[in-house]
């Protein structure tokens, strides 16, 4: 497991915990350049984690993100991942984090997130991390041969859509979702060329509950992360989550006069 060589930020500021990596997507390495901008945009302390082993299906083996201990304090759960099965005591603190009501930021294969076998403790948590904390299960996707059009779900726009187009085209293809209650879409996808039944879902949401703050995407693709779009998107969401000012305004996502 590794930690990115990302400077200190300065005392007092948040911290952002970001847990990535996995078989397929490369996010261990695109997302470092989005913790290197949180970290110099929003002051934030960034403890960067990546597991010992990336690979996952078809063995699910057994991996580590080492010491997690600074998601006990973290403002942030950045999450990228996939098919975990992770040592008790990782485990320990990520549930012990959801379960205080801490703030998440969860990208595409995040919401199936964790593999473990039939009678595991962590069990659960197969579905349940994608279902009660990012706000959907995983459940397919339209094919790895499709994309994206994107648009923002409502003409008002939202806070985190700041600066952002109100179309553009990703490379990832759409995954299909089954919303929670109480989320509420900001983005969303029309497959281009699907490989199957065609079926527009949200390609990003928010959630409010209890004073936890919640976004989920299903971007991730490595060429979307070379898009300066999406890492508008991803340190616009953080700022929304931890409820951070933007620059010259009051607290992000409040309302505002005038």
């Amino acid at each position: 497991m590794k930690a990115a060589s990302i400077p200190a930020a300065a005392p007092g500021g948040p911290r952002i915990v970001f847990l990535v990596g996995e078989g397929e997507y490369e996010s261990d390495r695109t997302m470092l350049p989005v913790a290197d901008r949180m970290q110099a945009e929003l002051g934030a302390e960034v403890v960067y984690r990546t597991p010992d082993v990336l690979e996952d299906m078809p063995d699910f083996p057994e991996q580590s993100y080492g010491d997690l201990s600074a998601l006990a304090d973290a403002d942030l759960l950045v999450v990228y991942t996939r098919w975990r099965q992770l040592p008790d005591e990782e485990m320990r603190h990520i549930a012990e984090f959801c379960e205080r009501g801490g703030s998440v930021l969860g990208l595409r294969t995040s919401n199936h997130a964790f593999h473990y076998p039939e009678g595991s403790r962590w069990e659960e948590w197969n579905d349940r991390f994608g279902r009660e904390t990012l706000g959907s299960p995983w459940i397919s996707h339209h094919g790895h041969s499709s994309s994206t059009d994107v648009r923002w779900a409502d003409d008002g726009g939202h806070p985190i859509l700041s600066g952002l187009p109100r179309s553009f085209h990703l490379r990832s293809w759409l995954y299909r979702t089954d919303l929670s209650e109480g989320c509420t879409p900001i983005l969303w996808g029309e497959p281009v060329d699907p490989e199957n039944e065609s079926t527009p879902s949200a390609v990003a949401w928010t959630w409010e509950r209890e004073g936890r703050r919640t976004v989920y995407t299903n971007m991730g693709h490595p060429s979307d992360l070379r898009q300066s779009i999406v890492h508008d998107f991803l340190v616009n969401a953080a700022r929304w989550c931890m409820r951070l000012p933007e620059a010259g305004h009051g607290p992000f996502g409040a309302e505002q006069s005038g």
